[in-house]
């Protein structure tokens, strides 16, 4: 069972909300009494999934923002005096080349939207998720930012940023009432990350998952969220781990083929 926000403390601000971890986090959070703020740069998909969420009889906004977009961070972030939880979800992946032939360009946007765009958003809101009383900040890193592999060191590196932002800011603001939560998912199949990644390669991105039974799904990852989030408010989980039982590592997987 999950504990109900507080009337007081009922809204969620879900970034990368559109499709993947984001649409299924969002989706939990509602039926768990939140007021959603969904936020992603495609307002089509965003309204699609407030309208599922609003006719499932729980509360959901749609709003469009690229979170790299530090004005309209903060024109989004005006609008809230003050709200209970953030989950930076906005990120992902791009390309695999090994760093010898590495593109900068992708480097610089995964940087941009896991790192940059993280921090756009948690700084913004954070007066609102401390002036709200019981504030939770989620940190969406993956498996990694904490060990890397060959052909992953851009993608490694942005989510060792986002890993270590989430670190640093529970160590300063300790004593304030905001928990900050990283949840790093491992192997997840979602119907985008891997395409996007290669590209719109669908043949690649079918061999990433080919021949694992059961990898992640959106869904999983999102009940870990909403598990962390509801805990009791004196309970911090600092970091949660969440891989496929196939995946023993970031390198050794097991599939049946």
């Amino acid at each position: 069972m999950t504990a109900a926000p507080a009337a007081t403390n009922r809204i969620a601000v879900v970034t990368g909300a559109s499709s993947g971890i984001g649409a299924a986090t969002a989706r939990q959070l509602a039926a768990a009494g939140y007021r959603v703020v969904l936020t992603a740069r495609r307002k089509e998909r965003l309204e699609e999934l407030a309208a599922e969420i609003n006719a499932a009889g729980h509360q959901a906004t749609a709003y469009a923002l690229d979170v790299t977009d530090r004005s309209a961070v903060e024109a989004f972030a005006s609008a809230f005096p003050t709200i209970g939880v953030l989950v930076n979800n906005a990120g992902g992946a791009l390309g695999a080349d090994p760093v010898a032939t590495g593109d900068p360009d992708q480097w610089r946007r995964m940087y941009e939207t896991n790192v940059i765009g993280t921090l756009n958003v948690t700084q913004t809101l954070l007066p609102a998720l401390i002036a709200g009383g019981d504030g939770t900040v989620v940190v969406l890193s993956s498996t990694a930012g904490h060990a890397t592999y060959e052909g992953g060191a851009g993608y490694v590196a942005a989510k060792n940023g986002a890993r270590v932002l989430a670190e640093t800011l529970r160590l300063e603001i300790v004593g304030q009432p905001v928990r900050v939560i990283e949840i790093a998912p491992g192997m997840v199949k979602t119907e985008e990350f891997a395409t996007t990644r290669f590209g719109g390669d669908e043949e690649k991105a079918a061999r990433v998952y080919a021949g694992v039974a059961e990898p992640l799904t959106a869904d999983d990852v999102a009940d870990t969220i909403t598990w962390a989030v509801t805990r009791p408010s004196h309970v911090n989980i600092d970091l949660l781990v969440v891989r496929p039982r196939a995946q023993a590592s970031n390198t050794k997987v097991h599939r049946e083929m």
